[in-house]
């Protein structure tokens, strides 16, 4: 029999070691990544157990709605699975556990965000099955584009083959950085001109996350004529290397300078991994693409991965 109860700050080492482990998790379900924005979000999640043992996790905040979030300060959530011994049978079961207790504390609904598959160590869609089986509604498909590194077909196309030699007679430098300042300070300025929106992240918390996570979270800059003029915050998941910040300024747009700043990424630092995600292209909860920013991913020869999300009335 599968119980389900509420995830306790006591617990924090248990879930880690769980995380740490886990079939379908990433560095962004360690608890000192979930709760730097612990004051913005009511934390909500859950320990599912079969007997003493744990057998899923999941990361969850609640609204003044009554709504179970799958981790709205999170890109991504879902049960996360243990290596072995859980399957679709038991996904189902852990859903009907976790249904009854939240519908005897008057939760209304959950709002669920899958984990892109990309981002498996091993194939965990048993979520899915188990919310089309409960009647769950798919509310949001964003699309990311990701290239998969190891794959013979995938290339750069010929205008993107043309910037890179274009960009490789110009004196530049591409170096890391360890100060979160001069990434969210030159994405604020890209956002603001051309978006007239802000980084999710202050400076103060892009830096928290680097000091905890040095190995995960790494700053890229390209220089030119003495300033920067590209930049770019990777998550290594050490499978996947995900595109978090992407910033020119109006130099850099002009000489097309992210295009050797992510060919050093995509070719050397990042080689190893099996993807390289982009992220998504879209607003407004999928329903617009902005096709410009897909064509510029495309160009490195990306192609399609779906972020999914599903509304669950209880």
């Amino acid at each position: 029999m599968i119980t389900v109860s509420r995830y306790t700050p006591a617990l924090k080492p248990q879930w880690d070691a769980f995380v740490r482990e886990a079939r379908n998790s990433t560095f962004l379900f360690f608890r000192d990544y979930m709760d730097y924005h612990a004051d913005r979000f009511e934390d909500c999640s859950w320990i599912a157990r079969k007997g003493n043992r744990t057998v899923a996790l999941l990361p969850a905040n609640i609204t003044d709605d009554a709504v179970i979030h799958s981790h709205q300060g999170l890109t991504y959530g879902g049960w996360i699975l243990p290596s072995g011994h859980v399957n679709g049978e038991d996904v189902l079961e852990i859903f009907s556990s976790a249904i009854d207790v939240w519908q005897s504390e008057g939760i209304a609904s959950l709002d669920y965000k899958t984990l892109p598959h990309i981002y498996h160590r091993l194939p965990s869609q048993e979520d899915e099955y188990a919310l089309f089986r409960l009647g769950a509604r798919l509310t949001e498909c964003n699309l990311s584009s990701a290239i998969k590194l190891n794959a013979s077909q995938w290339g750069y196309n010929k205008l993107r083959k043309r910037a890179l030699a274009t960009a490789s007679r110009l004196d530049f430098s591409i170096r890391e950085y360890n100060d979160a300042a001069p990434l969210i300070e030159l994405t604020a300025s890209c956002l603001r001109e051309r978006h007239d929106t802000t980084p999710v992240h202050t400076v103060a918390e892009m830096q928290r996350l680097k000091d905890t996570f040095p190995d995960n979270i790494r700053f890229w800059i390209l220089e030119y004529d003495n300033a920067p003029q590209a930049a770019v915050c990777i998550y290594d998941t050490g499978a996947v290397a995900h595109a978090q910040y992407i910033a020119t300024t109006p130099l850099g747009r002009e000489l097309n300078l992210l295009t050797p700043l992510f060919d050093r990424l995509i070719t050397e630092t990042y080689a190893d991994r099996a993807y390289f995600d982009f992220g998504t292209s879209n607003e407004n909860h999928g329903l617009h693409l902005n096709t410009g920013l897909l064509r510029q991913k495309s160009s490195f020869g990306a192609t399609g991965v779906a972020y999914n999300r599903y509304l669950l009335q209880l």
